[in-house]
């Protein structure tokens, strides 16, 4: 041991205890947390700061990096080169940060997880941003630390104008803790922050409807509200994030395009996962993947096999690689130098205190600095009102101090002010000047009165705060990135979608889509009709009906089965576009195809699902009842309706209460009516009960209504031909019924008089004089008529020709449309409808 040392014993425990704190701590407070004022961590600001220094601006040229983070290392960040360059790259690449603060020229990485070039090859400049950061660090409106070897001064917070915290958000991994918080919208943000302003006492939830959710710069589809409502209500949520994809039709083949991935993700690592799940058969229906993004923005295209069915294979890229991930919020920030666990509220209570803190800073720096000058104009004043005084004072005396000494006796003045008289240039004495100083100090006391002002209301100072922040939204406030789909979570999205009445078609291929009602007009009886869908060669509309948005769709597939489905789920499209193919809704087989539909109010409703009952019906004349309660549970597979024959399928599907009539129509223009109540209720593998006996065995049943109101209804029967006619079903005079009550299973009576001329029997309708008839061609064009214009006939008739048909042209489906009674009948703006459960 060396002389003049001593030996200090220490407890072990109590040393690593000690030193652990002073090391967390200084981890936590100078490192790796963010401060709740400003948004930075130590290292973002010394950057930023430092440039500042270097007066790299947003208007200047670029300097090579490694003079930048020079700069920062020798002045205020005594650690590695690469932590203080990483940090800037980050901060300018677009796919990091949602408002990028450093304009990078050169390679700074790609979202590939590539490597930006070194250091001494790119350049770096600060953005417009960044300087209002920094707006107004002159003017002592924060406090500067020494740095650290006590040889210059760094802040220890930027005024920042923009509530970084929130706009760009801040990850970190500290000792003991840790943070991640997402980036949002600027325009929103300013927006909950002016909201705030005006009522300190606003809820987080008054707040959303400002802030509605993060936005993060990769776009993507924020999937589920529950995640976002949790993180903005305690601080801690967690935020599930989907790939925006699209599902395109590319030289025959179905693809799924991606053109947005989750924040954080490296597209070109999950793309080499995806391909690994692929060739270890855990994700079947892809051929190929191809990264085809380029500079005009992202494009992954994956190449469905023939037999895949679309959104069965994005949901599994979703759930198995990183199309779909998640963000786990977890709002901690230094507030005083301490961590704590922030919610919205509180992010930007902070920040406006912050920002109230800067202009009472500012306010009180610029009031000194307008008496200070002030000041030396009433000595100037003095001075020019007394020129000849002063000169002749100035000449007489031996030296300068003496010369102030003797004008601080005779004039009063203060030492500051003899001594700007004493330094005053001869130009100062022309008439000129002598006004310009006179206006300028008449301009500084209305400054002084404005300043003191300021000061003493806080209603001004916040006005100032609310004014600079609604700046800030004008010249950087842009479009949200993020989409939100409420749908994906917990959370109801009733109250998201409005329950509109629309139109939802299915062509004869099974594509479906829903469109706005009033897409459709009424025309005259025999018109030619409009082109009412685009779609695939030799595909035609075949079915049409009309429901609100809120209800339930359940769908009867000719194999017996039964898929549930909300109707705002179904893909919108315009009155020409083809629609989404149902395999991709639904799991339905390669094999099958969707027979019927029906609209269901609230299946959770036990009163409404025990009091209404489904009556199907078979090509060869089965019939089956079953309650609705049975299908108010279906399962994503779908569930059994019915159990069906061979040599069958199901045609048709209605909703009733029990206590309709039933009428069914064959292709040989017969038709059976019986009560409802003839055929028991059974269970859903049932295989029913005979509903008509067939005329031969290449007769079939073409259709099925249900009957409420026999004296009001008329049955209209439509045959391929374009021939169509009404008929009462009951005598309205109380004669005998037109069409008789039969026993279920009988051969029915003639509805329509079949001719070569009329074709076969192809739809049979319940109208009533209020109701429109939509009929749809094989060719795809539609026609929209009123059920009044069509007289009432005999049942034996052939009908009048509804519609002229072109060429080879035949009727491929008929629906029809029942109005408001408040509706007006306008052929023009197309006619509005309540929706019917009868609808076809």
């Amino acid at each position: 041991m060396a002389e003049g040392e001593k030996l200090i014993p220490i407890n072990i425990e109590d040393e690593m205890k000690s030193a652990y704190i002073d090391y967390s701590m200084s981890v936590i407070v100078s490192r790796a947390l963010p401060d709740v004022r400003d948004g930075l961590k130590p290292v973002h600001r010394r950057v930023l700061f430092g440039m500042h220094e270097l007066g790299v601006r947003s208007n200047t040229a670029h300097k090579k990096s490694a003079r930048i983070v020079g700069e920062v290392l020798g002045k205020y960040h005594p650690h590695g080169d690469t932590s203080v360059y990483d940090t800037m790259v980050r901060m300018a690449q677009e796919w990091s940060l949602r408002y990028m603060l450093i304009d990078g020229q050169g390679n700074f990485g790609s979202v590939d997880g590539d490597s930006p070039a070194a250091m001494r090859y790119t350049e770096a400049r600060m953005r417009r941003i960044s300087e209002d950061m920094l707006a107004d660090i002159d003017k002592e409106t924060v406090d500067f630390k020494l740095n650290f070897d006590d040889t210059l001064k760094e802040p220890t917070v930027l005024p920042a104008r923009i509530p970084n915290l929130l706009v760009n958000g801040a990850s970190g991994i500290a000792v003991g803790m840790a943070t991640n918080m997402p980036p949002h919208n600027l325009t929103e943000v300013v927006d909950g922050t002016v909201a705030y302003i005006d009522n300190y006492d606003i809820t987080i939830e008054e707040l959303m409807q400002h802030i509605k959710a993060p936005d993060f710069p990769t776009g993507g589809i924020i999937y589920g509200y529950e995640g976002v409502k949790e993180a903005f209500e305690t601080g801690r949520g967690r935020i599930v994030m989907r790939a925006k994809a699209d599902i395109e039709e590319i030289n025959g083949k179905e693809c799924i395009i991606v053109t947005e991935i989750p924040y954080q993700v490296n597209k070109a690592e999950m793309i080499k996962k995806t391909a690994d799940l692929v060739n270890d058969k855990k994700l079947d229906g892809i051929s190929t993947i191809r990264d085809e993004s380029d500079r005009n923005g992202m494009r992954i295209v994956y190449v469905l096999k023939r037999d895949a069915v679309s959104n069965i294979v994005l949901n599994k890229l979703y759930k198995y690689t990183s199309l779909q991930s998640s963000f786990s919020v977890n709002n901690i920030a230094l507030v005083k130098g301490r961590p704590e666990m922030l919610n919205l509220k509180d992010l930007i209570r902070h920040f406006v205190e912050h920002r109230h803190d800067v202009v009472v800073r500012r306010t009180t720096y610029e009031l000194r600095k307008a008496e200070e000058r002030a000041h030396i104009l009433e000595g100037l004043i003095i001075a020019s009102d007394n020129i000849d005084e002063v000169i002749a004072l100035i000449r007489s005396s031996s030296n300068a101090d003496e010369a102030r000494e003797r004008l601080i006796e005779r004039f009063k003045l203060s030492e500051l002010q003899a001594k700007a008289i004493v330094e005053m240039r001869l130009r100062q004495l022309t008439g000129l000047e002598q006004d310009k100083l006179r206006s300028e100090y008449d301009e500084l006391l209305v400054t002084i009165e404005d300043l003191k002002d300021i000061l003493d209301k806080k209603e001004r100072r916040m006005e100032i705060i609310k004014n600079e922040l609604l700046e800030v939204k004008e010249r950087y406030g842009d479009e949200r990135r993020s989409v939100i789909q409420y749908a994906g979570g917990d959370l109801s999205i009733e109250d998201m979608i409005p329950d509109e009445k629309v139109v939802i078609t299915i062509s004869h291929a099974g594509y479906i889509k829903r469109t706005a009602l009033n897409e459709y007009k009424t025309q005259n009886r025999g018109g030619v009709g409009q082109k009412a869908s685009t779609t695939r060669n030799e595909d035609f509309l075949e079915h049409l009906f009309v429901g609100t948005n809120h209800q339930y769709m359940l769908f009867f597939t000719q194999k017996g089965k039964c898929f549930w489905m909300r109707v705002y789920e179904i893909p919108e499209g315009t009155k020409t576009s083809k629609g989404r193919a149902i395999q991709n809704l639904i799991n339905i087989e390669q094999d099958d195809k969707v027979k019927a539909f029906i609209c269901t109010q609230d299946l959770k409703d036990e009163n409404y699902i025990n009091s209404h009952y489904v009556i199907m019906a078979t090509k060869q004349g089965q019939v089956k009842k079953t309650a609705l309660e049975q299908y108010s549970r279906p399962r994503t597979n779908g569930i059994n309706a019915i159990t069906i024959k061979d040599d069958d399928e199901l045609l048709e599907a209605k909703l009733t209460t029990g206590q309709s009539q039933v009428m069914l129509a064959l292709k040989s223009g017969k038709a059976v009516r019986f009560e409802e109540a003839k055929t028991r209720p059974m269970g859903r593998n049932a295989s029913g009960v005979r509903g008509i006996t067939l005329a031969d065995s290449k007769d079939e049943v073409v259709g099925m209504v249900t009957v409420d109101n026999p004296k009001e209804e008329t049955v209209l029967v439509v045959s391929e031909n374009g021939y169509g006619k009404r008929s009462y079903i009951d005598d309205p005079e109380g004669g005998d019924p037109i069409y008789r009550i039969t026993n279920r299973g009988g051969k029915g009576v003639k509805t329509i008089s079949i001719t070569e001329k009329t074709g076969n029997l192809v739809a049979i309708k319940t109208v009533t004089d209020e109701d429109d008839l939509m009929i749809i061609n094989k060719s795809g064009i539609a026609i929209r008529m009123e059920v009044k214009d069509l007289r009432v006939m005999g049942r034996a008739t052939q009908g009048v020709r509804l519609i002229n048909l072109k060429n080879n042209d035949s009727i491929a489906a008929v629906a029809k449309v029942m109005k408001d009674d408040e509706e007006s009948d306008n052929t023009e703006n197309g006619t509005d409808v309540a929706p019917n459960e009868e609808n076809q």
